[in-house]
């Protein structure tokens, strides 16, 4: 079968600098063959009283409810292709194959510029808080779409866009509370507990706001026409929690967090430590699954204290196998289970994964048309199944960030034609668009 190029090619992207959801959903893109152009803001250099730190604010995750103005370090910027640049150094590591310019998106020089490249690209992603891009003149519908009818606007907020929550800000935490799966989460006897910030920033924000940009762009290929894709993470979450919903009618999700089928209280779906301080992940749910657990730890049902689905019996059947797993080390566990239907794997670190040149892949294979490739550029051949491309300088685990204004006006001149000092020229740091008529 021909290999055609990844299905996002010639796709042009601009990305409003964010944190978290919005450069995920741009790097997802991109890996997908989209030409992906990050605008970073300028922001004014503040006087240091002490060393440079290369710390980043402690602020992680939830850009799209806090207010335009980047989230900075406290380094002084490097240099870069937007010379006498007052940007500060961004905290973002999704920036695999983006480039940036540094825009003042406070002066109209600046926005003249983003005007002029908005009829040439195909996606803006907002990551900003309701009303932002309003605010500083480029509402999506009476601005952005009327110099591109085609244009689609991926925005993405935490709380939904109406509502007592749209104005405040917050973080993954706050819209997995409101969202009703928050509650759901957790051990038995303690508070609801978040993982990290991972269903709402990722997959219930940046995740499903490239969802909705495909769909767009499938109706764009019928139609013609671009759209505002509205993303929040209040209903990504909550629809990501639709069967754990579903399930609280019945006897695998009806008793009270953390005592249930799939959420740490059953014994036989779980994680136990090892010998040696590590951990194995136990989910042997079928019968035939759970005698393959039993026969691998040498253990008789009859030491369990009744039938498997007696919720009584499952406090005697954990001691049995927290003292069965501490009895080896992980690697012995490993050596018993590995090949077998027992459902039990090893908990792996990503210190280990790195360690073991683990090869990170796309997010999905596409047979015919693969991602770009993410790790292993070396390798001449790939099998299809890895679905992606060959040839990609860049390793997936690691990151050094994107300094602003990198590569950026490359990428203008291959999309537009244009150059410094013909186009634009750099004010006060940030890209503004010339005011002398380019000479033909």
């Amino acid at each position: 079968m021909p290999q055609y190029p990844p299905p996002l090619s010639g796709i042009k992207v601009l990305e409003f600098a964010g944190l978290a959801p919005g450069p995920f959903a741009g790097m997802l893109l991109a890996d997908f063959g989209a030409t992906v152009l990050r605008i970073d803001r300028v922001v004014a250099r503040q006087p240091q009283s002490g060393p440079p730190s290369s710390s980043a604010s402690s602020s992680s995750s939830a850009s799209s409810s806090r207010d335009p103005t980047p989230t900075s370090q406290s380094t002084e910027s490097k240099t870069n292709s937007n010379s006498n640049s007052n940007s500060s150094g961004t905290s973002d590591l999704l920036t695999r194959r983006k480039k940036s310019i540094i825009v003042d998106l406070k002066s109209p020089a600046g926005l003249s510029l983003i005007k002029s490249l908005v009829p040439n690209v195909d996606i803006v992603i907002d990551p900003f808080r309701p009303g932002v891009l309003e605010k500083i003149g480029l509402s999506p519908s009476k601005v952005l779409q009327r110099l591109n009818p085609r244009l689609i606007v991926g925005r993405m907020t935490g709380f939904r866009r109406d509502g007592k929550y749209a104005d405040m800000a917050g973080h993954d935490i706050n819209y997995l509370a409101v969202s009703g799966l928050l509650d759901m989460l957790g051990r038995s006897g303690d508070g609801p507990h978040a993982p990290a910030n991972i269903l709402g920033d990722f997959a219930g924000g940046g995740l499903v706001c490239v969802l909705g940009i495909v769909l767009a762009l499938l109706h764009r290929e019928s139609t013609g026409m671009g759209q505002v894709v509205e993303a929040n993470m209040v209903d990504g979450a909550a629809y990501l929690g639709s069967f754990m919903r579903l399930l609280q009618s019945t006897p695998k999700w009806d008793r009270p967090r953390g005592e249930n089928l799939l959420d740490g209280g059953c014994p036989y779906y779980d994680t136990y430590e090892t010998r040696d301080g590590r951990y194995v992940a136990v989910g042997a749910l079928e019968p035939q699954f759970f005698a393959a657990l039993l026969k691998g730890l040498d253990i008789k049902s009859s030491a369990l204290g009744g039938a498997r689905d007696d919720r009584e019996t499952w406090p005697l059947m954990r001691d049995v196998f927290r003292t069965a797993f501490l009895s080896k080390d992980r690697a012995e566990w490993e050596a018993i289970f590995d090949g077998t239907d027992a459902c039990v794997t090893p908990v792996l670190t990503h210190r280990e994964l790195a360690d073991a040149k683990y090869d990170q892949r796309p997010i999905v294979t596409l047979r015919d048309s693969p991602s770009r490739a993410i790790s292993d550029p070396d390798k001449d051949e790939r099998p299809a199944a890895e679905g992606q491309g060959l040839g990609v300088e860049g390793e997936g685990w690691a990151s050094d960030g994107l300094q602003p204004g990198d590569g950026g006006e490359q990428l203008l001149a291959q999309w537009m034609g244009w150059s410094r000092g013909r186009n634009y020229e750099v004010v006060d740091g940030g890209l503004a668009k010339s005011e002398r008529k380019a000479k033909l």
